[in-house]
């Protein structure tokens, strides 16, 4: 222990005394330079100081360039380099983003909307505005890792950020990227000015059936009513009865032969389309609707039974003309009374109901209800649930909105809020099809273009018929005599039926036309030429 401490503060000393000798040299070259530039002590002191340091640094220099010689390791800024670009941006082609320009709005509005990361940009090289007949449209890609649709489900934070509403903006996605994005910013809110109504080659030439006018005045609707019904709410005077009166117009232009059911609850909003109509009731009676309902639910049995035999016997089913239900306003007849037995038959319509929409599809059946009271218990949830095409038009609250669109519609891509649609606009819907949200505005057509369609389509049909039965003789009698209505004693002579005897005369009437249904007004119990000729059309 004692030689340690010995050694110990013999090294001091050691060190001390090395120390004062370094001192006493440093202090003579200062003195030295001093002397020889004729400086200060401080200015004398820092000149070499810094002489020192900028030897030391060139060494350091030197050192380094010679190991990454020997060794190929990388300039050092060049790897900052390497580092730096991938924070640049996230888009492999937009390495070195900072470089590129980026387009300024779209760029901020999409950062700041979430869209696209607070690191991404989009480039302005990437970004085409070109304007349109109702706003500008914006034709750009988002950054890699992003896709169309992480703009359509925040589209109305972008809306916002381009300072207007939902209604205002409309996305379409690109079928060859999907990182390519179309964005229509409107001018005006949508449907400020009326589109004219389309033509029928318009009609024709459309993929499907359109339905009204997306807010850029293109024709829109749904693919096909093959397999799929309808549910129309909106509140009273927003123009559901003229939108569906398009919708059955364009079916009658476009949609080849079917036949067409209908249950007038306003007594005259679907008089229009009764010479073309299979049925056609005008009531507010849910007897009425209630037999409507089940005379189709027998149909769709007796065709479910015809395409189990032809599987059964290893052919091909059948294939069945169409069928179009359409019903104005429909929730009346859900309506329960106070007594259990109005309470029963209730449960017992909405039962048969929630089959007829469910269950007839594949035998080519399709129901369109209309509603201007979408609230819960309007029509019953079963139901509404088997819809698969949404319309609602102009509503007071968002809840009401959920009644027609679906309880989790607001969930969906993109949706379009009905409580937002202008009031005074009358015609305007959100359309869901297919899990898209499209705002439209029905057609308005006028009267005589709708019975133009409706003379032609029956004309057509007449000319379908055999020439020869009695059935068509006594539909071209009374169209002849110019008449709507014909009492038994008068058709049954001129159908060769000379029976004196009242009531077997009206029975060889009945079973040499085929079975249609009878009428009885004030001038006795005879045919209607509608009930005639929607007999004589129809067909299992």
């Amino acid at each position: 222990m004692g030689k340690k401490k010995q050694q110990v503060s013999d090294d001091l000393w050691g060190q001390g005394a090395g120390a004062i000798g370094g001192l006493a040299v440093v202090f003579g070259i200062l003195a030295a330079i001093k002397d020889k530039l004729g400086l200060s002590w401080p200015a004398t002191v820092l000149l070499t100081a810094g002489v020192l340091v900028g030897l030391g640094y060139a060494a350091w220099r030197l050192r380094s360039s010679l190991v990454r010689l020997l060794h190929g390791t990388p300039q050092p800024a060049a790897a900052a380099v390497q580092k730096e670009a991938p924070a640049a941006s996230l888009d492999g082609e937009q390495a070195g983003a900072e470089l590129l320009p980026a387009h300024p709005e779209l760029t901020a509005a999409l950062r700041t909307a979430g869209v696209i990361g607070s690191e991404q940009v989009i480039r302005a090289d990437q970004v085409t505005i070109a304007p349109v007949q109702t706003g500008d449209l914006y034709d750009f890609l988002v950054p890699k890792g992003r896709t169309y649709e992480d703009v359509e489900k925040r589209l109305g934070a972008v809306a916002g950020m381009f300072g207007v509403t939902r209604l205002h903006m409309t996305l379409e996605r690109s079928r060859d990227n999907e990182r390519r994005v179309k964005l229509l910013k409107l001018h005006e809110p949508p449907f400020t000015r009326p589109f004219p109504a389309p033509t029928r080659q318009e009609i024709e030439a459309f993929a499907g059936v359109p339905l009204g006018h997306d807010v850029t005045g293109q024709l829109a609707g749904v693919p096909t009513f093959d397999k799929a019904s309808l549910l129309v709410a909106g509140m009273t005077q927003m123009g559901k009865t003229t939108l569906v009166n398009g919708l059955i117009t364009c079916l009658l232009i476009a949609y080849g032969e079917f036949e067409l059911y209908l249950l007038d609850g306003k007594f005259c909003g679907l008089t229009r389309f009764e010479p073309y109509a299979t049925r056609y009731e005008s009531s507010d009676d849910p007897a009425v609707f209630w037999d409507m309902v089940q005379e189709l639910n027998q149909r769709s049995d007796e065709r479910y039974a015809q395409i189990t035999e032809a599987i059964r016997n290893r052919q091909t089913p059948p294939k069945f003309k169409p069928v179009i239900f359409i019903v104005d306003e429909a929730a009346d007849f859900f309506a329960s009374g106070a007594t259990n037995e109005e309470k029963d038959q209730a449960k017992q319509i909405a039962e048969d109901t929630r089959s007829l929409v469910a269950k007839s599809l594949e035998s080519g059946i399709s129901t369109v209800l209309m509603t201007q009271r979408p609230s819960t218990n309007a029509i019953p949830v079963m139901v509404r649930d088997q819809f698969l095409y949404r319309m609602c038009l102009y509503v007071a609250s968002a809840g009401t909105a959920k009644v027609a669109l679906g309880d989790t519609y607001f969930e969906t891509v993109a949706p379009i809020n009905p409580v937002l649609l202008d009031p005074d606009i009358k015609g305007q819907a959100v359309l869901f099809a297919k899990g898209r949200s499209t705002l439209i505005r029905g057609f308005n057509f006028e009267d005589k273009f709708i019975w133009d369609v409706v003379d032609e389509r029956v004309a057509k049909r007449m000319e379908s018929l055999p020439e020869e039965t009695p059935l068509r003789q006594a539909i071209e009698l009374m169209r002849a005599k110019g008449v709507e209505f014909m009492t038994t004693p008068d058709m049954a002579p001129a159908l060769g039926i000379l029976e004196d005897d009242p009531v077997k005369r009206g029975k060889k009437l009945n079973e040499l036309l085929g079975g249609p249904p009878t009428y009885k007004n004030s001038q006795g119990r005879g045919y209607r030429l509608a009930d005639l000729t929607a007999f004589a059309m129809s067909g299992s």
